[in-house]
């Protein structure tokens, strides 16, 4: 993006439209490149003064100076001088106060003294008096991204970007809108997604509309179009607040609104990062949901909405969606509100942050809703998720026989769950007329007989363990503990099997 002193637009019509660089400004790109790269080892004043002369001959002296806009962010300047300047406008200011400047010898005298007091010549310390001030410093290096034709681009894009910052409202058709919708949540911008008579339609809310971090929101929604100009085929069209006069900006894939090849300076970073901290936490969990970024979209009344996730339950066909609810302005709340409230037929859990004030409101709308502040806890969630849970537990277990004779000697109870398509829980509550439950394997008699045969006080734990794996009991405490053993530890080195009576 550039700065708005350096935005060229036409308003030619009533519209807004962006005063592009073409084939024509290659020249002009090439010659801010190269005095860059004329200068370095040079003071940025020397720089400047080029740059001011370029800028007197062109056409247009705002091309030139967005040129160099982008070029400067890719330019190191450091001060480079024999004393530190702000040690030496100390000693010079102290020595000059002893001698009492007046004249040009007085002022010779006082660098004299002030550089005896830091081991420097006069002249150094003359040198080194302003040497941090801007115009003074000195470009060191110079690592151009881009060759004139990459220039070219980069500036499109960040007029573009530029003449964005003043929208109210975008509306974009693209070719690939999930790519879109991902780049708007991940930038967390407001927004929805409205279904159209030959298709969808992204709308997004511009930072004019945005009542407070207006800036950071503004520099999040610019990130926006290198997502739209990055896809085959796009159209955008913007409503621009123009100094208090509305105005239309339309752009399509036909402009020359492009991302060059080279990488951003930067990614964007946030301050805050709730999704990616609450998809963190739940993943570390062991629960029986997997977290699904970016479900498929619903449909509500007119409109389309994506949940931010959801929660598919692993043992049978149920999902759940969640919305975390952050950042909105009263008018998006009123939007997003009415968008919830025409949500049927899915199973909705809402995480509202906890200054909006609208508990009520969704709970109204028959969602479930946890409250945050900061961050979503993953425990409010997971209690939800268990309501669920017992639901379903409930309907596997109606599925399944009172009792069950599996065909193993020796089965988990994990690995039978799976293979009945249903959770551990319901396996719980049935009966196993054949078997014996040790730990969480299911195991017959006659095994835990064999195991027994096997089995001797003083054996190492090791080589009990070998034995209950080769019966496929994988529960070693559990098993022991049923067969009459206990480990007596040694250390670290590890164990011996005894008795549980033996001293």
């Amino acid at each position: 993006m550039l700065t708005k002193d350096l935005l060229g637009v036409s308003r030619a019509g009533g519209g807004y439209r962006p005063r592009f660089a073409d084939r024509e400004h290659r020249p002009l790109a090439a010659r801010v490149i190269g005095t860059f790269q004329d200068h370095v080892g040079e003071a940025r004043g020397d720089l400047d003064e080029a740059l001011a002369t370029l800028e007197s001959e062109a056409a247009d002296f705002k091309l030139v100076r967005g040129f160099a806009s982008l070029c400067e962010r890719d330019a190191a300047f450091e001060t480079r001088a024999p004393v530190e300047p702000e040690r030496a406008r100390r000693a010079a200011f102290e020595a000059a106060e002893a001698v009492g400047v007046v004249s040009e010898d007085d002022r010779a005298m006082a660098l004299i003294r002030a550089g005896e007091a830091l081991g420097a010549s006069a002249d150094g310390v003359a040198e080194s008096l302003y040497a941090d001030r801007e115009e003074r410093q000195v470009l060191v290096e110079f690592g151009s991204r881009w060759d004139p034709d990459a220039l070219l681009v980069q500036y499109n894009l960040s007029l573009a970007q530029t003449a964005l910052f003043d929208a109210t409202e975008v509306r974009v058709r693209s070719a690939d809108p999930r790519a879109l919708v991902a780049a708007v949540k991940r930038l967390r911008l407001m927004y929805e997604l409205r279904r159209t008579g030959d298709g969808r339609e992204l709308v997004v809310t511009g930072p004019t509309a945005v009542d407070r971090s207006s800036r950071r929101y503004g520099t999040r929604f610019a990130r926006l179009l290198r997502t739209v100009a990055g896809t085959d085929e796009w159209r955008l069209e913007a409503t621009i607040d123009d100094r208090g006069t509305e105005r239309s900006l339309e752009l399509s894939d036909a402009d020359p609104v492009a991302v060059p090849d080279a990488d951003p300076v930067a990614d964007v970073s946030y301050d805050s990062e709730v999704e990616a901290d609450f998809a963190g936490r739940f993943q570390g969990l062991d629960l029986p949901w997997e977290l699904v970024r970016e479900p498929e979209p619903l449909a509500t009344g007119t409109r389309v909405m994506i949940p931010d996730f959801a929660f598919d339950y692993r043992h049978a066909e149920f999902r759940v969606h969640f919305e975390i609810v952050g950042f909105w302005t009263p008018e998006y709340v009123a939007k997003k509100l009415d968008q919830l409230a025409h949500v049927e037929d899915v199973e909705l859990l809402v995480a509202v942050d906890e200054s909006l004030g609208i508990d009520a409101d969704l709970a109204a709308l028959d969602h479930r809703v946890v409250p945050y502040a900061g961050r979503v806890r993953v425990k409010d969630v997971a209690d939800v998720l268990r309501e669920f849970e017992g639901e379903l537990v409930d309907a596997s277990a109606a599925d399944l026989p009172d009792e069950l004779v599996p065909d193993d000697a020796a089965v988990g109870v994990a690995e039978l769950a799976d293979r009945r398509g249903v959770s551990e829980a319901a396996i719980d509550r049935v009966t196993f007329p054949e078997h014996e439950r040790v730990g969480r394997t299911l195991v017959r008699p006659e095994v835990l007989s064999s195991i027994d045969e096997r089995l001797e006080p003083g054996q190492s734990l090791a080589e009990a363990e070998a034995v209950l794996d080769d019966h496929g009991v994988g529960d070693a405490s559990a098993a022991l503990s049923r067969l009459g053993y206990r480990v007596e530890w040694e250390g670290l080195s590890g164990g011996t099997v005894r008795r549980g009576r033996d001293r």
